[in-house]
């Protein structure tokens, strides 16, 4: 049986309520693709994001208040539909938004969410960076945290990874970041000792991401019109 295909869209460097909208564009469109009985269109989108925080579902700790003092900063702030707690995306990580038709993989969650992990952690072991899970989701170096996760859908998928490359790790000390207090955060050219860039992460990714979910890569170089 063939592969399943994945198309990828770089996006470079996109506002996150743009990305986000544009997540859902593709997710109705994937959806329409499967209720027509078509080819699914998996994508999946790569990008970095203007400084921005971000919450998930349970926001309801993160008061106007709060939210008005990480704005402050110069970053932006949304409260969006994804798992997880509070976060921040920036430039310097890849950001992948994986838009699935979940069960043409696999229809668990826990499955999906495990599947991203080994993605990251075969990527930072590319790269010689022992990485690993811990009972918090993402992956983690030792006790510092290198890629956040959180996604939603269970059908069609969306939000998906973070992967710290050379992001400044300084906009993480405004916020716990994705609620967790005895923990930190980390990125590949800290853990490396040399700048890593986005541009030399994503092959590695998109190996390891075709690897894990058994399925061909199809990049689509002319990228969208946001």
């Amino acid at each position: 049986m063939a592969n399943k295909i994945v198309y990828v869209q770089k996006l470079g460097r996109v506002p996150y309520k743009m990305a986000w909208d544009y997540q859902k564009v593709v997710a109705e469109k994937v959806r329409q693709n499967v209720k027509s009985k078509k080819e699914p269109g998996h994508t999946m989108l790569l990008l970095e994001h203007d400084p921005v925080y971000t919450t998930g579902i349970r926001d309801h700790e993160y008061s106007a208040e709060e939210e008005a003092k990480l704005k402050a900063l110069g970053a932006d702030f949304h409260r969006t539909n994804r798992g997880g707690l509070i976060t921040f995306h920036g430039p310097g990580q890849l950001t992948a938004y994986p838009i699935l038709h979940l069960s043409s993989f696999n229809p668990g969650i826990k499955w999906y969410v495990c599947a991203l992990e080994r993605a990251v952690i075969r990527t930072c072991r590319s790269f010689g960076i022992v990485a690993e899970t811990s009972p918090h989701t993402g992956v983690w170096v030792k006790d510092n945290k290198i890629c956040a996760l959180g996604i939603q859908g269970r059908h069609v998928t969306t939000h998906g990874i973070a992967l710290n490359c050379n992001i400044d790790l300084s906009w993480y000390g405004n916020i716990t970041p994705c609620g967790i207090p005895d923990k930190g955060v980390t990125s590949m050219s800290k853990e490396i000792g040399r700048d890593i860039t986005i541009d030399e992460v994503v092959p590695h990714f998109l190996k390891s991401f075709s690897e894990v979910f058994k399925c061909d890569i199809v990049i689509n170089e002319q990228g969208a019109k946001l």
